[in-house]
């Protein structure tokens, strides 16, 4: 009698657990969207997390884009500092804001970020976003060169002439204001 009684035990128990088993969720979402805007909810921006606002960026949703590179930038990473940068230079999800911009560009460029070293360069000899210091922005613009930055070393090579990386459809955002 023992030995029919145990298998059939066995195969009960599942049915008298407990509804609130605290053993955890069975094969949490680890990666994917929905576990991304889960980890910027709790607070948790890491390295993958950060990198997928890129994808979340080329599907059009600016404001999720937003809401994950800002708390990734709060976060020291610098790659959603430019990202940030970008966003707000085209006015996605959220006003064109070049102060702004600029100002994401140099938080990534003051902690060693060859792109925003580029980015803040420009900004400089532009003086989009921040007063206009040709010489500074020649400067960042070499660092990022030497430190690699493919664009940067195109830059270089067109005697630093800005309209060798600015698409013609920028030019607007770029003119003199008087």
């Amino acid at each position: 009698m023992l030995r029919t009684l145990l298998p059939v035990l066995c195969l009960a128990t599942p049915l008298l657990a407990d509804d609130d088993d605290l053993g955890g969720t069975l094969n949490p979402p680890e990666m994917g969207y929905n576990r991304v805007l889960q980890n910027i909810a709790e607070g948790k921006p890491d390295m993958v997390t950060c990198a997928s606002g890129y994808y979340i960026t080329k599907k059009g949703d600016h404001e999720e884009a937003r809401t994950l590179f800002q708390a990734c930038a709060d976060a020291g990473y610098t790659g959603a500092m430019t990202w940030m940068s970008q966003l707000d230079n085209n006015g996605l999800g959220g006003e064109y804001n070049p102060d702004a911009a600029a100002e994401w560009d140099r938080r990534a460029a003051d902690l060693g970020d060859p792109v925003g070293k580029f980015n803040y360069g420009i900004n400089l000899m532009r003086g989009h976003g921040v007063a206009r210091d040709e010489a500074r922005g020649r400067a960042l613009v070499d660092e990022a060169a030497a430190e690699g930055l493919k664009v940067a070393k195109r830059l270089q090579a067109a005697g630093y002439d800005l309209d060798e990386v600015t698409p013609d459809a920028d030019n607007w955002k770029y003119a003199p204001l008087f």
